[in-house]
């Protein structure tokens, strides 16, 4: 690790001085700080980043399994942007949908006044990595009062016969009033198995009175080791509604997270996960309530197979002089195996008083009843347990607005069934 190597990737893209000395204060706190705690998860030695910078080689395809349909999209293939579609009506509103270095162009001022508020990069080793090492990234600026009826989605491809660095920044914007959904794709393809890690960090700024649902399904591959962060910082009665599938192969750790900085502001984070063969998987769920009347709703459902872990941390903390906040969580993970670990961890922070708090959590298996039931009417072991599941999992994925996620999600599950040990 060098600081004339990101010094040098960062003068090469031209980057405005502002962000030259961002990266250069990140790697300087890079190890002076301690890695994010993760409740019960031991992920110290894992490869998080080889301190590398660099690009993916030029393509100008998308790959053929992508389906491109007319709504607003941006598809990233590595580092590289391969294609971008976005309406005329949406871009004489002042829309901006696409790389961060033609972001930077349009809106220069936009992106030097958000750009890292909502990830600060000092927070943790790996906040202050992403910033020193990302090498590319994406921005969705929706101007105050523009409400778009389309989703938009944007497909960033990991090429698994790359080693190059999968660090990935997105910044969206949700101006004042505004109102939009987002769908957000993260997938490795091709057949190679060359090693490599993910540093990602999604951030959202919702304004006041701004609407985001934001949908997500991440599927890299089992040769990728992965940090991803999502964090949203919502202002007076700003309102995102998160839907997260976590259906990776390979090791992962998970930091979504909502400020609900101001009064009346509300967050509702929905995350399925599914963990399989040695896979292990942390994630820490965080709702924190600094507004008045703010309102942070946490449900989480995972399934485990063989000997895969699986570990859900649910954290709702009330702020001093949060009146009338509300802090609710639900956990709950299915084993399909013996040797299948999980945990379960609900965790509540109150500093207020005249609040609403509650939390449940649960770990079991499936229910012998259930199984011979279906059983009992014809179904063979393996349809009765995927029937099981779905009605499990059943309840966050039909809350994600975009029906191709869905069956995307039950897809991976029946692939997950159909390929374990």
């Amino acid at each position: 690790m060098t600081l004339e190597n990101i010094l040098a990737f960062s003068q090469g893209k031209a980057e405005p001085v502002w962000l030259q000395e961002r990266r250069q204060k990140a790697f300087t706190l890079i190890d002076q700080l301690e890695l994010p705690r993760i409740e019960r998860v031991k992920y110290h030695r894992w490869n998080l980043g080889d301190g590398s910078i660099s690009e993916s080689p030029m393509t100008g395809n998308v790959p053929d399994f992508i389906t491109l349909g007319d709504n607003p999209t941006l598809v990233q293939n590595g580092t590289q942007t391969v294609f971008e579609q976005l309406p005329v009506d949406l871009h004489d509103k002042g829309v901006v949908f696409t790389d961060f270095y033609s972001a930077l162009e349009e809106i220069p001022e936009i992106i030097e006044t958000y750009f890292g508020t909502a990830v600060a990069d000092d927070q943790d080793k790996l906040s202050a990595y992403h910033t020193a090492y990302f090498n590319s990234a994406a921005v969705l600026y929706v101007p105050d009062f523009v409400e778009i009826e389309m989703p938009l989605e944007a497909i960033f491809l990991q090429d698994s016969d790359s080693d190059v660095p999968f660090n990935k920044h997105v910044l969206i914007i949700a101006g004042k009033e505004s109102q939009f959904s987002y769908l957000e794709r993260f997938e490795s393809f091709g057949q190679g198995s060359q090693k490599a890690s993910a540093n990602i960090s999604v951030e959202i700024l919702a304004q006041d009175g701004s609407r985001v649902k934001f949908s997500a399904i991440d599927r890299l591959g089992e040769s990728v080791t992965t940090y991803i962060s999502r964090r949203g910082r919502l202002s007076n009665n700003a309102m995102i509604d998160w839907s997260l599938s976590v259906m990776n192969e390979g090791n992962v750790v998970a930091d979504f997270d909502s400020d609900l900085i101001g009064d009346g502001s509300h967050a509702d984070l929905k995350v399925v996960a599914a963990s399989s063969g040695r896979q292990v998987q942390g994630i820490d769920t965080r709702v924190t309530n600094y507004g008045k009347n703010s309102v942070g709703h946490i449900l989480q459902h995972g399934v485990i197979l063989e000997r895969g872990t699986l570990t859900f941390n649910g954290i709702g903390h009330i702020i001093k002089g949060a009146k009338g906040a509300d802090a609710q969580q639900e956990s709950r993970v299915l084993m399909l195996s013996d040797k299948a670990r999980s945990d379960a961890n609900p965790i509540l922070l109150i500093d207020e008083n005249e609040v609403t708090a509650g939390h449940a959590a649960s770990i079991g298996q499936v229910d012998p009843e259930d199984m011979y039931y279906l059983m009992s009417r014809g179904l063979d072991k393996d349809t009765a347990e995927r029937l099981v599941i779905r009605g499990f999992l059943g309840a966050v994925i039909i809350e994600i607005p975009v029906k191709e996620v869905r069956d995307s999600i039950i897809d991976v599950l029946d692939q997950k069934l159909a390929t374990r040990n």
